[in-house]
């Protein structure tokens, strides 16, 4: 029992690892091709040439990058820059969001195929009660970041990670990525200074910190009206 225990936060991390090579590797492959087709400036004047359509090219770019290292940050600058703050931070949050869930709704029925050496289903069951600690937080953090977002998604999909724990955690790390970047476009028309990614990664954080204890104790004056309920 204490080998497997021992056995299962290096074969996680080489899943993890494995993972962030694979998107390392289209990153090496098509990133700077994407980045030049979708930089913030180029890729508004794409959407504005589809007129009524372009709001749906930035969601579904958004989406793509789950596969493809797509300049997300870029495209929801776009966003804000061609449609506004709000219709831009709406589209960027909601393709942003998209691409979260779809990472770990493939993930989830992934994991009912994984091969038995890489891990068993009782070490799968113990690697989801230790995602569940730090996963939300691990979530929040990669959201503006490159790569990661990616990893953590298919994490949290193969650790079975609830979604009444993933999804706040999803929200909490993407909306005020998608609002610092359409908020930028809509009043630079630009694409946002590196100095945008600590805030992106830092405010998230705080506001999880800030809603943590509030969400906690619905949870438990939730669980206690349940519990309630079935005994009577």
């Amino acid at each position: 029992m204490n080998e497997k225990k021992t056995l299962l936060p290096r074969r996680i991390l080489l899943l993890a690892w494995t993972a962030a090579l694979l998107f390392l590797l289209t990153f090496i492959l098509w990133g700077e091709s994407l980045e030049r087709l979708l930089a913030a400036e180029s890729f508004a004047g794409r959407m504005q040439t589809m007129q009524a359509w372009g709001w749906l090219l930035g969601m579904l770019a958004l989406v793509a990058d789950i596969a493809l290292p797509v300049p997300a940050t870029g495209i929801m600058a776009a966003l804000g820059q061609v449609y506004g703050f709000w219709t831009g931070w709406l589209l960027g949050g909601a393709g942003s969001l998209l691409a979260g869930l779809t990472g770990y709704g493939l993930a989830v029925c992934a994991r009912g195929h994984c091969p038995t050496w890489l891990c068993s289903p009782a070490e799968l069951e113990e690697f989801r009660h230790s995602f569940e600690r730090w996963g939300a937080l691990a979530i929040i953090a990669s959201r503006a970041l490159p790569i990661l977002p990616e990893v953590m998604v298919v994490l949290a999909g193969l650790a079975q990670m609830r979604i009444a724990v993933f999804l706040p955690a999803l929200l909490a790390g993407t909306l005020p990525v998608s609002a610092l970047y359409a908020w930028w476009g809509s009043h630079y028309g630009q694409e946002a200074p590196l100095a945008n990614f600590l805030v992106a990664v830092l405010l998230p954080l705080l506001l999880w910190a800030i809603a943590m204890p509030f969400w906690r104790t619905t949870r438990r004056a939730d669980t206690a009206a349940h519990k309630a309920a079935s005994d009577a």
